[in-house]
């Protein structure tokens, strides 16, 4: 059985990580170079991007925007932390951002116990980070949430363990989650490579082979309906 095979048989349905939603309540949403829309937008403020997001959801009836698995992105050429503008360019998106408000609840999908945290203070960055490690029927792996609140991470152990279903975290404002409209970032890992509380969320397009198998595609286990063909167009 491959990696993303035994993701997927992990949940049957639909795993809540964020807040009270339900499976239709998400609208995916493209945030790639191809979105003309965007073209109006500054990428570089917060609030922009947060009114974009939020007229986005206004328009569709949804309560949270999601998306961003192998997508290329012109976001990250606001900052140095991504490399420069190159082919060699960090700007393919590894994981799912769920956008939300500022202190929405963040819930772990599976039991687990926390392998590391910080808070990622670079430009750009995931600001306050947390790193759960997962053990099922003999097989490791990682799940890592970005862009938190700073309280999310005070009075935090390694090794604490971690319930399915347990908040144990909320979503940070843009002064501390690296300068963001609020939202998670919600990553598989299968090797965490001795990282610790940190770990490439955007890669370049040289080492997207290598990405795409050790950050599989996370709605293999969040199973979000909504999601279905659209990240099937993007792999």
């Amino acid at each position: 059985m491959t990696f993303t095979e035994y993701l997927t048989q992990l949940t049957a349905s639909f795993t809540p990580v964020l807040g009270d939603f339900k499976a239709e309540d998400y609208l995916p949403l493209d945030l790639s170079v191809s979105n003309e829309g965007l073209a109006e937008v500054d990428l570089t403020s917060p609030q922009a991007m947060q009114d974009y997001i939020q007229q986005q959801l206004q328009s569709s009836d949804k309560r949270v925007a999601v998306g961003g698995y192998l997508e290329k992105r012109n976001l990250y050429r606001r900052s140095e932390h991504f490399g420069k503008q190159t082919i060699e360019d960090r700007d393919i998106h590894i994981g799912l951002d769920l956008w939300a408000n500022a202190y929405t609840a963040v819930f772990s999908p599976l039991a687990g116990e926390v392998h590391s945290f910080q808070n990622n203070t670079n430009f750009g960055d995931y600001g306050p980070t947390i790193i759960l490690k997962h053990s099922i029927n003999e097989v490791e792996f990682y799940t890592l949430y970005g862009h938190l609140s700073s309280a999310s991470i005070e009075d935090l152990n390694e090794g604490k363990q971690v319930a399915a279903g347990q908040k144990i975290a909320e979503l940070g404002e843009a002064e501390v989650n690296g300068d963001y409209a609020p939202h998670l970032h919600f990553q598989l890992i299968k090797d965490i490579e001795q990282k610790t509380g940190d770990y490439p969320g955007v890669c370049s397009i040289e080492n997207l082979d290598f990405y795409r198998k050790n950050c599989p595609d996370p709605n293999l286990l969040l199973k979000i309906t909504s999601l279905s063909s659209s990240q099937k167009s993007k792999q």
